[in-house]
């Protein structure tokens, strides 16, 4: 009895050391201390002491979320599962913004379909106010069954949208050769749910059907893993950051498993490419389309 019992405090104590070993990156976030509620009159909710939070939809209103702190870079993370049932016209957005008129942003929105048909997963870099540079991709799961991940990396060096940990879309710095890339501008993290029934399903053919309200996404484990910008200051200039392995992602590149990865859901799941679309731009393709893939 005696040796279980200290087996047991030991494995207990091992377990403590391990947990507080751990990187600041791997434990998920609290919603109370990273985000505020922002509009949706109590339809978003932060629960379970921080660790869940739900954003709502109703014919009178959506709700969204941002971040409390800015980023000049950064990878988030985010656990979301989305609007089950029919939720034909419902958007649920999950990106980052600057302020002012010519806004830099960066965009994963999952356009709801019928019950059945699958979400579409529409995804946008705006560079000073611009935009026109979509990609669309069907999941290979149900992403209203369970939680999945969905992160964006956003490093001097690229932008990468990840689904589960796998590459789905990479937006390469081509700033050299004259396509503007958002660098100077620091950015909020932002949710929402809401009513783009004229456009999100088919074009705006398929309207929500409001019995349905209220429509619910829930989201956990957020992981705000960036360079806070405040007065003007990065914190991942000071010295103390400046050998931080959690600031690895400030130099992440794609390796060549990686970059095979990525081209399995391009090859298999993309929908739309704004860089194969001639039609949509008769006078020629944008310049970062001519060059590279994007």
């Amino acid at each position: 009895m005696a040796a279980t019992c200290v087996n047991n405090a030991l494995i207990v104590i091992a377990t403590a050391l391990f947990l507080i070993t751990l990187p600041s990156s791997m434990a998920g976030g609290n919603f109370n201390q990273d985000v505020d509620i922002t509009w949706g009159d109590g339809r978003g909710k932060i629960l379970n002491n921080g660790k869940l939070l739900t954003l709502s939809l109703d014919r009178a209103s959506g709700s969204g979320l941002q971040s409390k702190n800015q980023y000049l870079y950064g990878k988030i993370d985010m656990q979301i599962k989305l609007v089950p049932g029919n939720s034909a016209g419902t958007v649920t957005a999950y990106y980052l913004r600057s302020d002012g008129t010519s806004w830099d942003e960066i965009d994963f929105e999952f356009l709801g379909n019928l019950s059945g048909d699958p979400y579409v997963v529409h995804t946008n870099v705006y560079t000073q106010g611009k935009g026109d540079r979509e990609q669309q991709f069907y999941l290979w799961f149900d992403p209203t069954a369970n939680f999945h991940t969905y992160s964006i990396l956003w490093n001097p060096a690229h932008i990468v949208f990840y689904v589960d940990g796998r590459p789905i879309r990479e937006f390469k710095n081509l700033e050299g050769v004259g396509v503007p890339y958002p660098k100077n501008q620091p950015m909020k993290l932002y949710s929402s749910l809401w009513n783009a029934d004229d456009w999100a399903t088919r074009g705006g053919l398929v309207k929500t059907d409001w019995s349905q309200a209220p429509f619910t996404a829930s989201f956990r484990n957020l992981k705000l893993n960036g360079c806070v910008w405040s007065n003007g200051v990065s914190s991942c200039n000071s010295s103390s950051n400046s050998s931080d392995n959690n600031n690895s992602w400030l130099s992440q590149q794609l390796d060549s498993n990686s970059q095979k990865r990525l081209k399995w859901v391009q090859n298999n799941y993309m929908i739309y490419n704004y860089c194969s679309d001639n039609k949509r731009f008769p006078e020629g393709l944008p310049l970062e389309c001519t060059l590279r893939s994007n």
